[in-house]
């Protein structure tokens, strides 16, 4: 194709072409795996930063790793993601990037502060006002040996059971699937491919898991702490962010097996257009969205559990991959809303009360406890409360934590409604509630009236987040129902994100999203590299035998509740 035969819309380049001495990368999705493609794609591909453009539906890029408002109207945060030492492909990716205030590597920063600030939680679970510091799994010898099995059985004996496929009722009792299910967010209707993959993948992480030891953190939410030094790399090296602008198809020239895209087709300020593509560019598509169709809700509002889709990322999906097996089956993860969603909430403080009882009654220093679990909630809620300011610019004397519910439909202990149909109030509420701070009659423990409970209530800013397809990656798949990262035939084009087939590896993680990226990136380029091999400490015999004694219970402190 001529230079002159080139064309974009002027409301994406004021120029009528960009020069041809090289091919271009377009990156579909500003979420984590589109940034760290584009990075690979500088550090070990030597693209020039102004050949890649990134266009994002949003006006925000960072995607599910996201993090906004201000002291004043509520901070947000839709989710936080878990990293831990063995996440080779991120912490290859952030050893090259630079802090926001260059003083060390995103990588350095996070290892330093994870020596500073190490997880280790003394109230894992929290029940009726009793801290439980390191609860038994409580498994069955069964289970156990179905866990093993599970280790060992192939994937393509799973198939599309569940979980609950291959357990009894009892193991969904058991403090290991409470503590289980609480920090990954699995269901009992989830796939038990998936399970089995992280049973694997976090074998070294059993031991610790009862308190949640090996669990990292980043200094600030991890919009602040990698998505914006991200940014602010690949803006210093020229990348185009194209926010605003919705891709809507892929145009592919097909020739027999062969197939390369020809064309993007987007829409902008309600107008369409096409982005022609060469044979020499690039083209990495995100695929689906755990965040697509998110709700907000308010203090004094429920959100509202959208029924169509109110993003373009599943519609996107559908396109090119009808009458085309090889892109997958977005079916399967976007239709089954009522498996796959899940409720968030984000709590700002007007002063450190509240995180003051919590420390008081919990015994975990904000930053240094993790996930707290109240057992017998109804919504299955628990609350995160992070070393504070969670936000760069959080003014001094302001708090903010964050949590989650997994049974939203079921009406609260405190507040007689589902979870999904809670405005902010009567979620905190709820939560003050577990606390031992209020009770169904006003009051606390005893009948005695709390009066820090209209403090907080009073000061307290909570927005709610309805997400519909939060957990749509663990619903149970057919073997294709996720693409290879390049198909079979793909000459320009691939695939990232969580919905990718990358064996051996966990979905819903930072690190699936940035070892998609990694491995489309050297494929299409044809780069002599791989990116690092997942972690397997299952074939570690120390790793087994200290595995084994946790599920056994066998070094469980004697005393573990207070």
């Amino acid at each position: 194709m001529a230079d002159t035969e080139r064309r974009i819309d002027p409301s994406l380049d004021p120029q009528p072409a960009w020069p041809r001495d090289e091919g271009k990368v377009y990156l579909v999705g500003a979420g984590i795996a589109s940034l760290a493609a584009a990075v690979f794609m500088i550090r070990d591909g030597d693209k020039r930063g102004s050949d890649i453009m990134i266009l994002e539906e949003s006006a925000a890029i960072g995607g599910a790793l996201d993090g906004a408002g201000n002291p004043d109207t509520g901070y947000v945060l839709r989710g936080g993601r878990m990293l831990e030492s063995k996440y080779l492909c991120t912490f290859d990716l952030f050893a090259s990037i630079p802090t926001l205030d260059d003083r060390t590597t995103v990588t350095q920063e996070i290892f330093d502060w994870n020596e500073t600030i190490r997880t280790s939680s003394k109230s894992r679970l929290f029940d009726h006002g009793r801290r439980i510091t390191a609860p038994e799994f409580g498994l069955h010898e069964t289970h156990i040996m179905t866990i093993e099995r599970l280790a060992l059985e192939p994937e393509r004996l799973l198939g599309q059971t569940t979980i609950a496929d291959h357990f009894d009722a009892a193991f969904f009792r058991t403090g290991f699937w409470l503590m289980w299910c609480t920090t990954f967010a699995f269901q009992p209707w989830h796939s038990a491919v998936e399970f089995k993959r992280y049973l694997l993948r976090f074998s070294h992480m059993v031991a610790g898991f009862n308190r949640l030891e090996g669990i990292m953190r980043t200094v600030y939410n991890q919009y602040d702490s990698m998505v914006r030094p991200l940014h602010k790399w690949l803006l210093a090296r020229g990348v185009r962010f194209e926010t605003g602008t919705r891709v809507t198809d892929l145009g592919f020239d097909e020739d027999g097996d062969e197939r390369a895209v020809v064309g993007i087709d987007y829409e902008r300020d309600g107008s369409p257009g096409r982005i022609l593509v060469d044979a020499d560019d690039v083209v990495l598509v995100t695929l689906g969205s755990m965040t697509e169709g998110a709700s907000l809700g308010a203090m004094h509002s429920a959100p509202r559990l959208l029924g169509e889709r109110a993003g373009g990322a599943w519609a996107l999906w559908e396109a090119i991959a009808a009458g085309r097996p090889a892109f997958g089956n977005p079916s399967a993860f976007c239709d089954h809303v009522e498996q796959s969603k899940w409720l968030s909430f984000t709590v700002t403080l007007a002063d450190s009360e509240l995180l003051d009882i919590v420390r008081d009654a919990t015994g975990n220093v904000p930053g240094e406890g993790g996930l707290i679990t109240f057992p017998h909630s109804r919504w299955l809620a628990s609350i995160v409360i992070p070393h504070q300011p969670h936000f760069i610019g959080q003014p001094e004397g302001v708090s903010v934590f964050w949590g989650y519910g997994l049974a939203i439909d079921q009406p609260g202990d405190f507040v007689p409604k589902p979870m999904s149909a809670c405005t902010g109030q009567e979620i905190l509420t709820e939560i003050l509630g577990h606390l031992r701070l209020h009770a169904q009659d006003g009051t606390a423990d005893g009948g005695r009236p709390d009066d820090r409970v209209g403090h907080i209530l009073r000061d307290a800013t909570c927005i709610p987040c309805l997400m519909p397809f939060i957990t749509s990656q663990f619903l149970p798949r057919r073997h294709g129902d996720r693409p290879a990262v390049v198909p079979a035939g793909a000459r320009n084009f691939g695939f990232i994100g969580q919905f990718c087939e990358l064996p051996d590896d966990t979905v819903f993680t930072v690190e699936y999203s940035v070892r998609s990226a990694q491995t489309a990136v050297y494929t299409l380029l044809g780069l002599r590299r791989t990116p690092p091999p997942v972690y397997k400490g299952a074939f570690d015999p120390h790793v087994l035998l200290k595995a084994f004694r946790a599920l056994h219970d066998i070094d469980r402190p004697a005393f573990a509740t207070s």
